[in-house]
C-alpha cells in the first residue's frame, strides 16, 4: 500500500522557518489536490494549505502570508514552506493526497493516501 513519508520537521524559534517535504513510498495514481494538514492533542485536525493540477492554492487564514504550498501532483510529492513560525504553529503536520480521486479542493471529504506526520514546535 503506498504511504506517503514526511521530513523537515523539529523544533525552532519563534520567528525561525522550517520546510516540509513529503513523498510517496512508491508510484501512485496522479493527484488533483494535496494537502498539509495539523493537529494538536485536544484539537479537530485543521486543513493547513493546499494545491490542484492547476497550481491554484488555498490557505488557512491563520496561515496566510507566512506559508507556501508547492509540489508536483504528478509526482505526489508536497512541499511545505514555513516562515516567521508562531508557537501556535506547534502541531503534528500531515501531508495528503487524493491519489486520483477527486474529493474537492479543498476536500469535503477524506483524501485517499496520508503521512504518518512530523512534528513542529515553535518555542516563544
Amino acid at each position: 500500500e503506498v504511504q506517503l513519508v514526511e521530513s523537515g520537521g523539529g523544533s525552532v524559534q519563534a520567528g525561525g522557518s522550517l520546510r516540509l517535504s513529503c513523498a510517496p513510498s512508491q508510484d501512485t495514481d496522479a493527484s488533483f489536490c494535496m494537502g498539509w494538514f495539523r493537529q494538536v492533542p485536544g484539537k479537530e485536525r485543521e486543513g493547513v494549505a493546499f494545491i490542484d493540477r492547476d497550481g491554484v492554492t488555498t490557505y488557512a487564514e491563520s496561515v496566510k502570508g507566512r506559508f507556501t504550498i508547492s509540489g508536483d501532483v504528478f509526482k505526489n510529492t508536497l512541499y511545505l514552506q514555513m516562515n516567521s513560525l508562531k508557537s501556535e504553529d506547534s502541531a503534528m503536520y500531515y501531508c495528503a493526497v487524493d491519489g486520483g480521486v477527486w474529493v474537492g479542493c479543498p476536500p469535503s471529504a477524506e483524501f485517499y493516501f496520508w503521512g504518518q506526520g512530523t512534528q513542529v514546535t515553535v518555542s516563544s
